[in-house]
């Protein structure tokens, strides 16, 4: 009987301590001490009618006081000393005001138990809850609408506080981040308890942020605007549903750890995601740990690097198919994991496939240790206003930032605008930390004698060989007019770390004060190409902004080099030091945004390249020459909506081995996205998928195999963007090109091409009618000026338009309408066709749909089967082309036969869908038809579908792929047409292309 008590006592405790929830370790405060700073506001009862004891409520006072940052100062910093702080109602946060908090422990803001407006879901929001914590666009007024952090919002952020949302609060979320450049969440706990969230809506990144409890710790949609998101050093517990809920996020995750939940990644239904994760642990995932949606998709990929799992028994698992990857042990470690479209090697085939290793363990591994510095303890930071910089913009400072240097190691530098006229040169232990780099900036006046003129490059600030140095917090600024000016020349070590730094000129430029008017000479979105117009000399007139060489190196976080005066963003060159860069933004140069030359063992995680229209129409991207062994994660390229103008490609490599992409994305608006990702220069292969999730660069192909085995005959080129293809009943080809102008006809009689029409109408797509007249969709600008009916013609935009961003940022104002022409006499039977309700023609012959429709708020499968109101009639009276807002993005038109099956692409998803056409041209029954789709698609007489992607596919009528067509140049739309109606055309941006099949 004893031994059974005693038994039965020590089961009892083995229960308790299996079950019992430990508390988390205790958060540490980043910033220990006050740091002081003129420029700054302090949240503190000295200044505000506060209490800190976490029992008064402070909303209206820390409204107020954000608030009149963001009015005093147009950006700054309002510090939140130590303390507990109640509110009870949502805290906008304005583009360019961070909060910080500073203490021995950190502030904690508490959400009040059952706190107005939290307890039930709010239908009208996006997200469907209540937020403690809003950035927004700008301040928000009584009753006007909030403007969300959007693709303009920088420089803000959230740091060095904890937030708790307390019982009584099920809808409320702590944290709404959808921000853009240099904003972050960094060093923060979120005790989410009962509520629905830690955070809604991803931007830019975070670093060293836990979570715990809520149904999610993060559930988001897409980053502004479709960027990728950074997260480093994240922890996440006891989440009831996941520890992230996410779509399109483009989730870069290094040293994630997720315990005790049922999920680790949920992606929504139907949605892709560009999973990258490396050197993370999973623990007590009850659950599948990944589900993923949209299989054997081009954007759908995840990549697994040294994820060590715990009670993990499934590690993936695929919505659609119902299939499912498990794990092979009670611990073990993914070593590698790769699921999606994958090219082993340049000149070898795209194909979707699942590459894995795993690892069998007997003991789960410590956390990877973070490669990210500490900071040195705040007692021993210099103050360097105190050492008696002004940072007023005017004065010259350049020698006691020196002198501070030479003779102090750590050197706070508090917000102001720092004038030097000398390089800035470091001590290899130099620590310089500023808090935010638009308010805390290093600059040169323009025509600094020292940086003008010619010469070789000239740094603003230095960073020696081997130094161990930080730089956070700052902006470097080089002006408009200095020549041989680099903003940092950098040659510290493996263990130097810089972190937040702006590399300001142009794009992101803002002045203090919220009344000032911008610079024009400072806003390079504003300013005329000089290469289109000759004017404006100073843009790609500098060296390069960031120049990492001679053996530099390190770890870079959360860099924005945007300065369209300097030749490119960064330049890495000669240097095989081990490196990471995280979340880095390199935008709008003019010939060039990346060069990475003559570089070994660097890994790039979250990089982002976006091309301005007017500066950036002529960019290439990304050069990488004579580097080895480098990883680039999560690698966005993108181009502005504004964009009117071809690529040729978005990276160029040279002589290059052991080179890994891992999940890309290509991407714009518009049609103009760069025609190839990769291109190598020594072999002349191309890499044509748009979208995929590895590509693999061995340094052994040697030639462009596929493409000179083509069967495809080249019938005339010249073209800068050739697109739009149709057919007449002869056979005869038509296509066009929209920014020239020009429509064209290839004769099956003559073998010939003719200039059928170069009217000053931008051609949008093309289609025939029954009797063979050509149907020419155009854009239409009203005539400023010009009146109908005694009022100016106006275009306002319908309610299909918000479904797609093209509709916005200047893709407005016009009419989509359409003309016919007899095409052997195109100026004299040029006719507009008129317009009548949809369903007026008793009996039709086909209907002209867009054949691709760019819809990225997902809404493709409703906007397809919408019953539009108008349509187009052709000459025939029997042809149709129902007026839907799509008319104005598609690149060619489909033929809708009725009762018949018609087949459309869904560009944004990458999707080709059925639909059935009723006897009035309307659309039902969509269903997914095969996981290809760019442009077009066509069908031959068989009934076989064939897919421009690249490459050309050809799919039976059951969807299975049964043929792989290369031609040598990217596919841009493509018709079956000839005299027997059974070659196949294809145009592609420079020719046109004809092949048997």
């Amino acid at each position: 009987m004893v031994m059974k008590k005693y038994l039965i006592i020590i089961l009892c405790v083995f229960v308790a301590i299996t079950f019992v929830k430990a508390d988390p370790i205790k958060s540490k405060s980043f910033y220990k001490q006050k740091l002081d700073d003129p420029n700054a506001t302090y949240f503190t009862p000295a200044n505000f009618k506060i209490t800190a004891d976490g029992k008064t409520d402070v909303s209206d006072e820390l409204q107020a006081a954000i608030n009149g940052v963001k009015t005093k100062n147009n950006f700054g910093i309002l510090f939140i000393p130590e303390g507990k702080y109640l509110i009870s109602k949502t805290i906008y946060i304005p583009n360019s005001i961070r909060l910080i908090g500073y203490g021995n422990n950190r502030p904690l803001f508490i959400l009040a138990k059952k706190s107005p407006g939290f307890q039930e879901p709010v239908p009208s929001d996006k997200g469907n809850a209540k937020y403690m914590f809003w950035f927004t666009g700008s301040i928000v007024q009584n009753g006007q609408p909030i403007r969300d952090a959007n693709p303009g919002t920088f420089y803000s952020a959230f740091s060095n506080c904890d937030i708790k949302i307390e019982d009584g609060n099920p809808e409320a979320v702590a944290l709404r981040t959808h921000y853009a450049q240099h904003s972050f969440i960094a060093h923060v706990d979120v005790y989410a308890g009962n509520g629905k969230a830690g955070l809604f809506e991803v931007g830019n990144e975070m670093e060293d942020v836990r979570f715990f409890g809520g149904e999610y710790g993060i559930y988001t949609t897409k980053a502004s605007p479709g960027w990728q998101f950074m997260m480093i050093d994240t922890y996440f517990e006891g989440q009831r549903k996941a520890a992230i809920k996410t779509r399109e996020a483009g989730l870069t995750i290094v040293r994630m750890n997720v315990k005790n939940v049922p999920r680790v990644i949920d992606v929504d239904s139907n949605y892709f995601e560009k999973i990258y994760i490396e050197d993370s642990q999973f623990e007590n995932v009850s659950g599948p740990a990944i589900i993923t949606s949209n299989e054997n998709n081009a954007f759908n990929g995840i990549v697994l690097r040294n994820v060590d799992c715990k009670n993990v028994p499934v590690l993936v698992s695929y919505r659609m198919s119902k299939t499912q990857t498990n794990g092979i042990a009670k611990i073990y470690k993914v070593k590698n994991f790769v699921y999606g479209l994958q090219i082993d090697d340049l000149g070898q085939d795209a194909v979707y496939k699942t590459t894995q290793s795993f690892q069998p363990l007997n003991i789960f591994p410590k956390p990877a240790p973070k490669d990210i510095p500490d900071f040195p303890e705040i007692k021993t930071w210099v103050n360097l206003k105190t050492l008696g910089a002004k940072g007023d913009g005017e004065t010259d400072d350049t020698k006691i930032i020196q002198d501070a240097i030479d003779k102090y190691p750590n050197i706070y530098v508090p917000q102001g605008w720092y004038k030097v006229s000398e390089t800035i040169k470091l001590k290899k232990n130099t620590a310089l930390i500023g808090l935010s780099p638009i308010a805390t900036q290093f600059m040169l006046a323009d025509n600094t004698q020292a940086f003008g003129g010619f010469g070789p490059p000239k740094a603003l600030l230095e960073a020696p060989k081997e130094g161990t140095n930080i730089l956070t917090g700052i902006g470097l600024n080089t002006g408009i007019y200095n020549t041989i000016a680099v903003a940092c020349k950098w040659m510290a070590g493996r263990k130097s770390y810089m972190n937040d730094v702006k590399f300001i000129g142009g794009h992101g430029s803002m002045t203090p004060g919220p009344q000032q008017p911008r610079n024009a000479n400072q806003a390079g979105n504003r300013q005329p190409n000089r290469i289109l117009q000759g004017k404006d000399s100073a843009w790609d007139s500098q060296y390069w902004s960031l120049w990492i060489t001679d053996g530099g190196g390190g770890v870079f976080k959360n860099i924005w080099t945007a300065n369209t005066f300097s030749t490119s963003g960064i330049y890495v060159s000669d240097t095989k030091t081990p490196s990471s860069i995280y979340a880095m933004s390199i935008e709008h140069h003019v010939r060039n945004e990346v060069r990475f030359n003559r570089v070994a063992n660097w890994k790039v995680y979250a990089m982002q390249l976006e091309e301005e229209s007017r500066e950036s129409s002529d960019v290439l991207p990304m050069e990488v020459e004579s580097c080895e062994n480098m990883l680039f994660a999560n690698f966005y390229m993108f181009r502005v909506i504004r964009v009117n103008t071809p690529s040729p490609t978005g990276i160029r490599t040279w002589s290059s081995k052991n080179i890994e992409f891992l999940n890309v994305h290509n991407y714009a608006q518009t049609k103009y996205s760069a025609t190839l990702p990769l291109y190598d220069i020594n072999t002349g292969i191309e890499v044509r998928p748009w979208e995929f999730t590895r590509l693999y660069i061995s340094g052994n192909a040697t030639g462009n195999k596929k493409a000179e085995s083509s069967q495809a005959k080249l019938l005339v080129k010249g073209f800068e963007f050739a697109d739009g293809i149709t057919k007449d009943s002869k056979g005869n080809i038509y296509f066009s090109e929209s920014r020239m102008r020009r429509v064209y006809k290839w004769s099956v009689e003559t073998n010939a091409l003719s200039l059928v029409a170069d009217f000053p109408f931008e051609p949008l797509s093309l289609g025939v009618d029954k009797q063979d007249n050509l149907l020419v969709l155009f854009k239409y600008y009203p005539t400023p000026g010009y009146m109908v009916n005694g009022k100016p013609e106006t275009f306002p935009l319908p309610a299909d338009a918000d479904g797609t961003s093209f509709s916005g940022w200047g893709n407005s104002g016009f009419g989509v309408w359409v003309y016919s022409i007899n095409p052997d006499q195109a100026e004299k039977t040029i006719k507009l066709l008129k317009t009548a309700p949809m369903g007026a023609v008793n009996k039709i012959h086909k209907a002209l749909y867009p054949a691709n429709r760019w819809r990225d708020s997902h809404d493709f499968n409703t906007v397809s089967l919408n019953k539009p109101t108008e349509m187009f009639v052709a000459e025939d009276g029997e042809t149709i082309i129902p007026i839907v807002y799509d008319l104005a993005r598609s690149n060619a038109l489909v033929e809708g036969f009725p009762n018949k099956i018609m087949y459309a692409t869904d560009e944004y998803d990458k999707r080709t869908v059925s639909l059935q056409v009723d006897n009035k041209g309307y659309l039902s029954n969509l269903v997914y038809f095969a996981e290809k789709g760019e442009f077009n698609s066509c069908l031959d007489k068989d009934g076989n579908l064939y897919i421009a992607d690249g490459e050309i596919y050809v799919f039976d009528k059951t969807g299975k792929q049964i043929k792989q067509i290369n031609v040598p140049e990217r596919p841009t739309t493509i018709s079956f047409g000839g005299k027997d109606g059974s070659t196949l055309f294809i145009t592609t941006r420079s020719a046109l292309y004809s092949l048997k099949p």
